[in-house]
């Protein structure tokens, strides 16, 4: 068995600047435009039984305004109207009005246990969409930059169960097969967890396929399901699509790898939803079979006869399960109790003491199979080989956001080191630099320590800004050193100062709370429940 490597984060010392000597505060007004948006941003409050931290992380901290880094300062929101409106900016003094590019079929308003409608832009030409009711849409948009090409139209949409957010996609094209890989977040409630806060996070992977060029339908083809306690900061697919980046308080493992879905269509879809005749679950020494007694069953109606290799269950004259077993058992250990719920509970001691059964009873399909958390790692950790899992400890690198450099390449995450904030590119491609320092914001992570109500944090995809907004109306900006027009001395050292870091601050005219806020190279978009306002950060050089 393979064991996941331990990498490292190397920092490039020549873009660090152990000299620097702090942000300057310019009182230099900064351009702001107020648009006045025609109907509410689609805000999701948290329910009362969306109580934890990761609900919080989620989907009480989430970013309303979506950034469409294929094409220059783009935006896009959704309205309680169910309207995906965007915004692309040409011109400051001349802005329109957002405009409505696509509306979605479901009435999000008939929907009580909904989230927020998420999106991501798969490429230049395709969106992954969701409702927040756990509908999933691809959408094929054409080129999106221009006008005349560019019509949003439904490629796929299905139902897969429990509301979702999108975290990322990407589109991918191998002999003429195109396919989109989206990755899905959910929080789940964990009937079986009675120490931690009842609650687990589910990361699913689902892989959407079209054929070939004539078979114009799209369907899905893949779903990989990971399991962990903690919202990820960052979860991205590879641009290969052969596996995943994740940064995480706490480890995520795979619960379900690779179910093709294309092998099982042919399956008898009653027996899909039909209610499993049993449970069962394992540990190394036993196995445990939970069955559901009909309410007038009485201990005298139950009949079990163990073999040391088959089992017999009979209940009111009926034979409930029978067969031979996957391996052998202690049969004169065995034993079985209905317990307070009107449930039946056998339990199988194991002859072969870690042996892993795979099924209970040979060939049968009536059952349902039950992993606590310990088996999915120990799981996880069989399928090492399989997943070519590169670890990185961050210990006290506190992660602080990501950004979009390349949309074609996975998204860059942004941690504190020491004093300073410092941007990493993953390349998956590339084992011996898998994550590469390409900027650093001099003392940003010091600094961003002291905003207590910080709500988003971004930076500009050329790095020439890093910015953070609070809950309300306060936007702070911090720009890179830039050359000094007039000469400037260090008094306490007595040397010229060749540049100066500035810092800037930006007060939004409205009291509504801050819900989305993205950066590109030249301006900051922030998004409120009624109005969208561009503050301009850069000249266009």
């Amino acid at each position: 068995m393979e064991v996941a490597a331990n990498c490292s984060l190397r920092v490039k010392r020549p873009l660090l600047d152990p000299r620097f000597e702090g942000y300057k505060l310019s009182l230099e007004p900064l351009p702001c435009y107020q648009l006045e948006l025609d109907a509410a941003v689609a805000e999701v409050k948290l329910r009362d039984d969306q109580y934890t931290l990761e609900h919080m992380h989620a989907f009480g901290m989430y970013n309303y305004l979506h950034c469409d880094s294929w094409y220059q300062d783009s935006v896009y929101y959704v309205d309680n109207l169910g309207r995906i409106m965007n915004l692309t900016v040409m011109l400051d003094t001349a802005l329109g009005k957002p405009r409505e590019v696509f509306r979605l079929p479901t009435d999000l308003i008939a929907y009580d246990n909904r989230l927020c409608a998420s999106m991501h832009f798969t490429s230049s030409t395709w969106v992954t969409l969701s409702d927040g009711t756990g509908r999933l849409y691809l959408i094929g948009t054409g080129e999106r930059g221009n006008s005349a090409s560019e019509k949003w139209e439904i490629m796929f949409n299905e139902e897969l169960g429990n509301p979702f957010i999108i975290i990322h996609s990407i589109s991918l094209l191998k002999a003429e097969e195109h396919s989109i890989a989206t990755l899905l977040l959910r929080i789940e409630k964990e009937e079986l967890d009675m120490k931690g806060s009842g609650f687990y996070v589910s990361l699913e992977w689902v892989t959407i396929n079209k054929k070939s060029k004539d078979k114009k339908k799209y369907e899905i083809t893949k779903r990989n399901i990971l399991r962990g306690k903690s919202v990820p900061h960052y979860a991205a697919i590879e641009p290969n699509g052969n596996g995943l980046m994740i940064v995480s308080y706490k480890s995520f493992t795979f619960v379900q790898v690779g179910q093709n879905l294309e092998e099982s269509k042919d399956e008898d879809m009653s027996e899909k939803i039909k209610e499993p005749l049993y449970y069962w679950q394992q540990t190394e020494d036993d196995l445990t079979v939970t069955i559901s007694l009909p309410e007038d069953c009485t201990k005298e109606d139950i009949q079990i006869q163990f073999l040391p290799d088959h089992v017999n269950v009979v209940l009111k004259g009926q034979r409930f399960l029978e067969g031979n077993l996957y391996s052998s058992i202690d049969h004169e250990s065995s034993t079985w109790i209905i317990k307070e719920n009107n449930s039946l509970e056998i339990s199988l001691i194991k002859k072969n003491e870690g042996l892993t059964w795979p099924e209970l009873v040979v060939g049968d399909k009536q059952g349902e199979f039950i992993r606590d958390s310990a088996q999915c790692a120990a799981i996880a950790e069989r399928l090492m080989h399989l997943t070519s899992d590169e670890l990185v400890n961050l210990g006290s690198n506190q992660y602080l956001f990501s950004v979009i450099v390349d949309p074609k390449e996975m998204p860059c995450f942004c941690l504190r080191h020491d004093v300073d904030a410092l941007l990493w590119q993953p390349h998956s491609g590339n084992q011996d630099d898998m994550w590469e320092h390409i900027a650093t914001f001099n003392a940003l992570g010091y600094v961003q320590a002291s905003k207590r109500d910080k709500k988003f944090f971004a930076c500009a995809p050329n790095y020439s800004y890093a910015a953070l907004c609070e809950c309300l109306r306060r936007v702070f900006i911090y720009r890179q050193p830039t050359p000094m027009s007039t000469v400037l001395y260090n008094r306490k050292e007595g040397r010229q100062v060749g540049q100066v870091a500035k810092q800037q601050v930006a007060s939004l005219e409205t009291s509504d709370p801050i819900l989305g806020f993205q950066a590109t190279n030249e301006r900051l978009f922030v998004l409120t429940t009624k109005n969208l306002f561009l503050i301009k950060v850069n000249t266009e050089n």
